[in-house]
This record gives C-alpha cells, structure tokens and sequence, in this order.
C-alpha cells in the first residue's frame, strides 16, 4: 500500500523519472508533469498530498508562479519547492512554500520533506481530537 501520493513537477525529464523512481521505491505513488499544463487541472485530477515543484520551468513558466496558483485554490496541500538555485529560497513569493530544497545527486533531503509534508497533509486531514466522538455530557 502506497503511503501517499506525490506530484512533481519538473520540465527535466530526466529529474522527473529519477524522482518518480527514487520515490516509488520509498512506497509513494507519484504522478509527474513538466509544468505546460494547467496546474489546477492536474491537482484536481491527480489529488495528491504533496507537491514537489521545481522553480525554474520552460519557456516563461515560473514555479513561483504555479505555487501561486496553487496557494489561491488550496492553503492546505505542502508544497516542496525544489531548485538548483538556492537563491530563490529569499524570492518572497517562494514562502508560500512548505519545505525548499536544493536539487542534489543526493535525494535523501528530498525525500525527508516529502515524508514531513506527507506527515503534515495527514495532520491537516485529521479531525481534531474528539470531534466526530459522541458526547455523553
């Protein structure tokens, strides 16, 4: 059973298929899109829990932008924003985000994120304590 799902976004190929099989193996199901569509569409249609999002995008797409984008449709869902450029870290639009991390050959920042915003995507499901319990007083 998967432990939850995983959207990235990156308009590498190679970065896309590296992150879908590292994360795969981690028991996450993952769902990948270079960032030329709509991102609201593929949120709804994908539903994941957690959005990996590269900065830098093709052609005049921006991943500040998109997390714009995804900010104003849903507060809830972590977004991990993951660049080569750590500079982007003190872009105010990049706090929107959740978690950021610098792209490395090493996925193991990468992938303690996504376990974190996976940890607070099902926190923020939960019901608080006690809510739905019967009261007998």
């Amino acid at each position: 059973m998967a432990k939850g799902k995983i959207l990235v976004v990156d308009d590498e190929h190679h970065i896309r298929l590296l992150y879908q099989e590292e994360l795969q193996m981690e028991n996450y199901d993952v769902v990948t899109s270079d960032g030329s569509e709509n991102i609201l569409e593929v949120l709804s249609r994908e539903k994941p829990q957690v959005v990996v999002l590269d900065i830098k995008l093709e052609g005049n797409r921006s991943g500040l932008d998109l997390l714009q984008e995804i900010r104003s449709q849903d507060q809830s869902i972590p977004v991990i924003l993951c660049t080569a450029y750590d500079s982007f870290q003190h872009d105010l639009k990049s706090i929107a985000a959740d978690f950021y991390v610098v792209k490395s050959v090493d996925l193991t920042e990468l992938k303690s994120k996504v376990d974190q915003a996976l940890k607070k995507a099902e926190k923020q499901a939960a019901p608080p304590s006690g809510e739905g319990q019967p009261s007998y007083f």
